[in-house]
C-alpha cells in the first residue's frame, strides 16, 4: 500500500477545500459520465464521493472498479459545482478530484445488494444474510448500530471511573450454578470427568469483591445461558456488571439515574429528566399487567373481580369462584373496531392461554352494546363506569382467568390498542424502576418455590421477621424482595437486589428453596465459607448492553446491535458453529458422544 491514508472520507467538509487528502476504503457505487468516473467511496465515516477527470490517465483504471473493490486514492478536493450537492450526504458540498489511485483488492459479484433500496433489498432471505454477515455489516445503519453500542459503553466506563468504581475481570471458567438456565459445560482435559461452567452471570464472584474490600466493582461481562432464543435474546449476552458496598437501594437507583442521564447526553444529545418514576411490582401487575410497563403508553387496566361476582354471567361466576380474577382495558374507539376484528378477538388473546374474551361497546353511560350486555344490571353498569376512564364512545375488553392469564392476555391488548389509536407517545422516552418484587416464584409442577431473582437476594426488611421465622405457604409467598428493575419503553434494561450478608438468612434461604445443608456446601461452599469473614452489606445491579444498545438505536430486536449473532437456534451461520469435534479431541477430553434419541411420530 503505497498511498497513506490521511482522513476518513465521511468526516470531509468545507473546511477542507483544496486539502490534498489520502482515502481509503470500498467503492459504494460506481457511474461513468460520458469520461468522467464518479465514485461514491465508503468506510465506517460515511461516504464522499470521489471524481476521475477525463484529463488524468486514471480513466481505464477507474472504469474497471466494481462494487466492493477496496481502492485508495489521493486527491485534492473542491466544492462541488453549482446544483451538483447532495444534501442527503454530510460531505454532499464538496467531492475529492483524484490524482493518484491504487486498487488495493477486488471483490466478486456479492451474493446480495449493500443497498437498502434496491429493488430486492427487502427480499433477501435472513439465512443468507447471517451467513455473509461480514458483507451486511458494511451497510451504514448496521454500523451505526455498532458505533451506537460503542458510544454508550465508551460513556458508561467514563462514568462508572468517575465515581469511583474500579474495573474488575472475573474467570469465564468457573462452577457450575443453578440460576435459572442451563449452563454452557465445558470439558477438563487435565481433570477428566469434571466440567468447567462458562457463567450465567459474575453473581457470587463479584460478591466476593465486595467481601474482598473492593467496594465498587464493575465489568463489562460476557454471559452464556443455553435457553431458548426470543427477539431480545442470545445464548451469550454482554451485561454491565455493578456491585456496591455499604449502600441502600436509594444509592442504586441514584448512580444509575446518573449513568443513564450520562448516555443519554454522550450518545443521543437528549436531557433526560432525573429521578425516575418509582413503581411496585404490585401496581405494575395490577395498572399494567407487566413488571416491565410501557410508560409512554397511558391506557391503564382496570380490576373490576369485584364487580364481576354481581354479575348474572355465570362463566364469571364459577371462573371467580375458582380464585380467577376479572379486569379490563378501557378505550375510546377513535376508529370503531369492525366487526370481523371483534369476532377475531378470542383468537388474539388464545396464545397467553386465555379461553375466550368479552367486548363490550359503551355509547353512552348506561348504553353497552355487547353479546353478554344483559348480563349486567343498571345498577352494576353504573358501578362499573365509575371505574372506567372512559364512558363515552368507548369499548371494553374483559378478561376473566387467573393472574398470569389475565394480565398476560391485557397487557398484550394494551400495546396494541395503545399503539393503534394514539395513547402511546413515541416521541418520548420514559425510564422507571420497578421495586418490591416477590423473593419467590411457585412452581406449580413440581410444588415447591423457586428464588425470583436469584438465591442471594436479601428480603425486604419489613419482611424479613417473617421469612425467619414463617413457614406456611402464604407467609412465604407474601416475602418480599430487595429487588428491582430498570424499565425503558416497556423494556427491562437492568435488573438487581440488595444481597444476603447475613450468613444466618443465607441458611434459611437455602431451606425455604429445599436445598439441603449437604447440596448447598457442595455447589456454593466456597461462597458459604467466604460469608462468615466480615461480609459488607451489599448490593448491584447488572444493565443489559444489548437490550440498551436496540433502544439507542431505535431497532426491534438486539441481533441489529451484535456483531455477530446467532440465529434462533444458537447457531453461527457464518462460521457453521456448533461444529463436530475431532475424535482426538475428544479422546482426550474423555468424551464419548451418544446419537440424539428418535422422535416419536
Amino acid at each position: 500500500m503505497n498511498i497513506k491514508r490521511t482522513h476518513r472520507g465521511g468526516e470531509l467538509n468545507l473546511k477542507h477545500l483544496d486539502s490534498e487528502v489520502g482515502l481509503c476504503g470500498w467503492v459504494d457505487r460506481w457511474r461513468d459520465h460520458g469520461g468522467v468516473v464518479f465514485i461514491d467511496l465508503r468506510d465506517r465515516s460515511g461516504i464522499v464521493q470521489v471524481v476521475f477527470d477525463p484529463t488524468t490517465k486514471l480513466i481505464p483504471d477507474a472504469s474497471s472498479l466494481r462494487q466492493e473493490f477496496v481502492i485508495a486514492v489521493k486527491g485534492k478536493i473542491r466544492k462541488r459545482p453549482e446544483g451538483m450537492t447532495n444534501a442527503n450526504l454530510p460531505t454532499g458540498d464538496i467531492e475529492v478530484i483524484v490524482h493518484e489511485l491504487e486498487v488495493l483488492n477486488r471483490a466478486q459479484q456479492l451474493p446480495f445488494s449493500l443497498h437498502d433500496d434496491s429493488p430486492s433489498a427487502g427480499e433477501v432471505d435472513e439465512q443468507l444474510r447471517l451467513t455473509y454477515r461480514y458483507l451486511e455489516l458494511r451497510k451504514p445503519h448496521l454500523q451505526n448500530n455498532l458505533r451506537l453500542r460503542h458510544e454508550f459503553l465508551k460513556s458508561a466506563r467514563e462514568f462508572y471511573f468517575e465515581n469511583g468504581f474500579w474495573e474488575i475481570e472475573t474467570p469465564i471458567l468457573y462452577k457450575t450454578t443453578p440460576e435459572g438456565a442451563r449452563d454452557y459445560l465445558v470439558p477438563s482435559r487435565v481433570h477428566p470427568g469434571m466440567f468447567y461452567a462458562l457463567p450465567q452471570s459474575p453473581q457470587t464472584l463479584k460478591q466476593l469483591c465486595m467481601i474482598s474490600g473492593f467496594d465498587r466493582y464493575v465489568q463489562i461481562a460476557r454471559c452464556f445461558r443455553d435457553e431458548d432464543l426470543r427477539a431480545d435474546r442470545q445464548p451469550e449476552f454482554t451485561q454491565v456488571d455493578v456491585e456496591m458496598s455499604f449502600i441502600s437501594e436509594e444509592d442504586v437507583y441514584e448512580v444509575h439515574e446518573g449513568l443513564m442521564k450520562k448516555v443519554f447526553k454522550d450518545v443521543l444529545n437528549k436531557e433526560l429528566k432525573t429521578p425516575f418514576e418509582r413503581i411496585r411490582y404490585s401496581d405494575a401487575m395490577d395498572f399494567y399487567g407487566s413488571d416491565k410497563p410501557d410508560l409512554r403508553n397511558s391506557l391503564r387496566l382496570v380490576n373490576l373481580t369485584q364487580e364481576g361476582k354481581k354479575s348474572s354471567f355465570q362463566v364469571y361466576k364459577t371462573a371467580l369462584e375458582q380464585g380467577a380474577i376479572l379486569k379490563g382495558l378501557c378505550f375510546e374507539e377513535k376508529e370503531p373496531l369492525s366487526r370481523s376484528e371483534l369476532d377475531a378477538l378470542p383468537k388474539k388473546v388464545a396464545p397467553f392461554g386465555a379461553r375466550g374474551i368479552t367486548w363490550i361497546r359503551i355509547k353512552s353511560p348506561g348504553d353497552w352494546q355487547s353479546p353478554q350486555a344483559k348480563f349486567f344490571d343498571e345498577a352494576l353498569k353504573k358501578e362499573i363506569e365509575a371505574k372506567l376512564p372512559y364512558t363515552q364512545g368507548a369499548m371494553l375488553l374483559l378478561i376473566c382467568a387467573n393472574s398470569t392469564i389475565t394480565n398476560n392476555a391485557l397487557s398484550a391488548l394494551r400495546l396494541d390498542y395503545g399503539e393503534r389509536f394514539g395513547y402511546t407517545d413515541k416521541t418520548s422516552d420514559r425510564l422507571a424502576w420497578v421495586t418490591d418484587f416477590p423473593l419467590f416464584e411457585y412452581n406449580e409442577e413440581d410444588k415447591r418455590f423457586y428464588a425470583a431473582h436469584h438465591p442471594f437476594t436479601r428480603p425486604h426488611p419489613d419482611d424479613l421477621d417473617t421469612f425467619m421465622t414463617q413457614e406456611d405457604f402464604k407467609s412465604t409467598a407474601s416475602v418480599r424482595a430487595c429487588a428491582y428493575d430498570l424499565v425503558w419503553n416497556g423494556f427491562e434494561i437492568g435488573g438487581g437486589s440488595l444481597r444476603i450478608y447475613d450468613p444466618n438468612v443465607q441458611a434459611k434461604m437455602f431451606q425455604k428453596l429445599g436445598i439441603s445443608e449437604e447440596e448447598a456446601q457442595r455447589k456454593f461452599g466456597f461462597f458459604l465459607r467466604a460469608l462468615q469473614f466480615g461480609t459488607p452489606p451489599h448490593g448491584g445491579i447488572a444493565l443489559g448492553v444489548d437490550r440498551i444498545a436496540m433502544l439507542l438505536a431505535g431497532c426491534n430486536a438486539i441481533r441489529d446491535v451484535i456483531a455477530f449473532p446467532k440465529t434462533q437456534k444458537a447457531s453461527c451461520l457464518m462460521s457453521e458453529a456448533p461444529s463436530v469435534a475431532d475424535p482426538k479431541q475428544l479422546e482426550e477430553l474423555f468424551i464419548r458422544t451418544v446419537p440424539p434419541p428418535q422422535k416419536k411420530d
